[in-house]
């Protein structure tokens, strides 16, 4: 059997395991535990704290740093409200394309790397090949940093990691961070007509709101010379604001959606800095002059580090030796990747599929794109024992 078809084989299998974020992943991780045993694998399947969910770490070849690292998540987005016209967790092929929920993001990549393993096993040599499938990509990379504090732990470090992001197989060596707060601000109900006798929850947010984006001027001008990114800067947004019940009512709850996406690290802890003064210094102590027990508190919803490029990078170099290209780039969406390059390993994201057909209705993947990462992966394997 050829690889493509044994990679849309184990890709009809995967899709039909609905993980949804929300639920759990242990099925399909088990199923994929099995696939690399019979391939000669050693997999290590790891409960996530909650018990409910699990990354699978696998490994062939020996047990020792400097590895190559093929990683993606294994987690897929709701499908509810959307608009799909076929079943979307059963594969459906149709002129030249693979429909359903997951098959770019990213269970192809996946079935791709679990179809080469057999490959991959009679050719490793003393560089070892891992397999790394995490869970809750979607909302926060919540298995990735569980499974990169294990891999701290244990002294491990690959040396290189492909993380099979749908990038219609360009390669990217960067990508800003992404992080996601929930701001709460809890005041005191009263009268509308008696306002300096509560403490109005949404004035306050408002208030916050434009100390927020007050920051943006100062995050414009912190930006890296030669920035690659577009902006070029960390940007921040208020996705929602939401509070009181009514318009004669002072609010006594509200809270801020927002975000920002970081070109460097020291750019989130001056957002945070800088929020945490105002709310100590500004915010709560007229708050509490008049309701004691008034506060104000931050929910991290997610907070996924970015790639940052780097001059020297041996995975972009093994990807140019294997496809031929000649340049790497960077995206706006996050991954996991950056997660890894804390580690110490040289990190790049490249796999098949666009990410304008991810978490859509009808979600796809294009045959020949699969080919294309097969490719790619079978002259990975040529080389692996060189």
């Amino acid at each position: 059997m050829d690889h493509l078809q044994r990679t849309t084989e184990i890709l009809r299998e995967l899709i039909a395991y609905p993980t949804i974020s929300a639920d759990s992943n242990f099925d399909l991780i088990l199923h994929m535990a099995g696939l690399l045993e019979e391939a000669g694998a050693r997999c290590d399947v790891m409960s996530s704290p909650c018990g409910t969910k699990a990354n699978l770490f696998a490994t062939l070849g020996p047990d020792r740093n400097g590895g190559i690292l093929l990683s993606g998540h294994s987690d897929v987005v709701p499908v509810a409200d959307q608009a799909w016209t076929r079943d979307p967790f059963q594969l459906d092929p149709s002129g030249g394309l693979l429909y359903g929920r997951g098959t770019c993001d990213m269970k192809g990549f996946i079935a791709a790397t679990l179809a080469m393993a057999p490959y991959f096993a009679e050719r490793v040599g003393e560089r070892p090949v891992h397999f790394a499938f995490t869970y809750d990509e979607e909302v926060g990379c919540m298995g990735a940093r569980h499974l990169a504090e294990t891999l701290s732990e244990r002294g491990l470090t690959p040396g290189v990691a492909i993380i099979g992001e749908p990038t219609d197989m360009r390669i990217i060596d960067g990508h800003k961070g992404c992080n996601e707060y929930t701001t709460h601000f809890n005041g005191l109900a009263g009268h509308g007509s008696m306002p300096d006798h509560g403490v109005n929850a949404v004035e306050y947010a408002v208030r916050y709101v434009n100390h927020l984006l007050g920051l943006k001027d100062a995050l414009r001008a912190r930006a890296p010379t030669n920035s690659q990114f577009d902006p070029p800067w960390t940007t921040v947004n208020v996705g929602s604001l939401v509070g009181g019940v009514a318009h004669n009512v002072i609010a006594s709850c509200a809270q801020v959606e927002w975000e920002m996406r970081p070109v460097q690290p020291g750019d989130a802890e001056f957002v945070k800095d800088s929020l945490r003064q105002y709310c100590e210094t500004e915010l709560l102590p007229k708050m509490r002059a008049i309701h004691p027990e008034a506060y104000i508190t931050t929910e991290v919803i997610g907070e996924v580090v970015g790639l940052i490029p780097t001059d020297e990078n041996e995975a972009r170099r093994i990807i140019f030796e294997l496809t031929g290209a000649n340049s790497s780039d960077v995206v706006a969406f996050g991954t996991e990747a950056g997660l890894f390059q804390a580690l110490g390993t040289d990190v790049v994201v490249c796999g098949p599929g666009s990410i304008e057909q991810a978490h859509k209705a009808d979600e796809f993947i294009a045959i020949d794109q699969l080919s294309q990462c097969l490719s790619m992966l079978e002259k990975l394997g040529d080389r692996l024992g060189h």
